[in-house]
């Protein structure tokens, strides 16, 4: 008897312990040697997470210098009805050793909010990570590129940079760039 109990008691250690997820978000490595003067610019967006305060199509992330160490940030996506809808928000190196890990406060928000990039080449591809509190659904991430698309198999390496976080990419969705479509967008 005495052998089932124990048995029965390490397979329940067992199912719980492999039950249980972290909700903490994951620290992940950022880009080494992030140069914030070659990110500015404009980006587009190929893929997210699925937000709630992110809407529309064509959606573009503009970044200038505002001052030493204050990035300028205009993400504007276009809307069913043909409106651009524009946020304005700044960024900041909180960390001068990481200056990979920035921290975005919106004009309409009284917080700030992660904006880790993960891998980028400056030219190409920007893989941009965020997490707040997974338990509240706060985790982000987004693949931008320099042009409205981007080659399947940059997408498929950067979805494997999420992947290896815990990020679940099957949940990431395509941000329509058509050109024909976007073409108010892509001035």
């Amino acid at each position: 008897m005495k052998a089932m109990q124990v048995i029965f008691l390490t397979l329940l250690v067992v199912l719980v312990t492999s039950a249980q997820v972290s909700e903490e978000c994951p620290t992940p490595d950022v880009q080494a040697n992030f140069d914030v003067s070659k990110y500015l610019g404009k980006w587009y967006g190929i893929k997210k997470v699925q937000n709630s305060f992110q809407k529309g199509e064509c959606s573009t992330a503009l970044y200038s210098l505002k001052s030493p160490g204050v990035i300028g940030v205009l993400n504007s996506g276009l809307l069913e009805d043909g409106t651009i809808r524009s946020a304005v928000a700044t960024a900041q190196v909180t960390n001068s050793s990481e200056p990979a890990k920035l921290e975005v406060t919106f004009s309409q928000a009284s917080s700030s909010a992660p904006y880790w990039v993960l891998s980028t080449d400056y030219e190409g591809y920007s893989l941009v990570y965020s997490c707040s509190d997974i338990k509240s659904g706060r985790e982000y991430a987004w693949i931008l590129s320099r042009e409205p698309t981007l080659p399947q198999e940059t997408v498929e390496k950067l979805e494997g940079i999420l992947s290896s976080i815990g990020v679940d990419v099957n949940k990431m969705l395509p941000t329509k760039q058509d050109e024909a479509y976007c073409s108010i967008m892509h001035q």
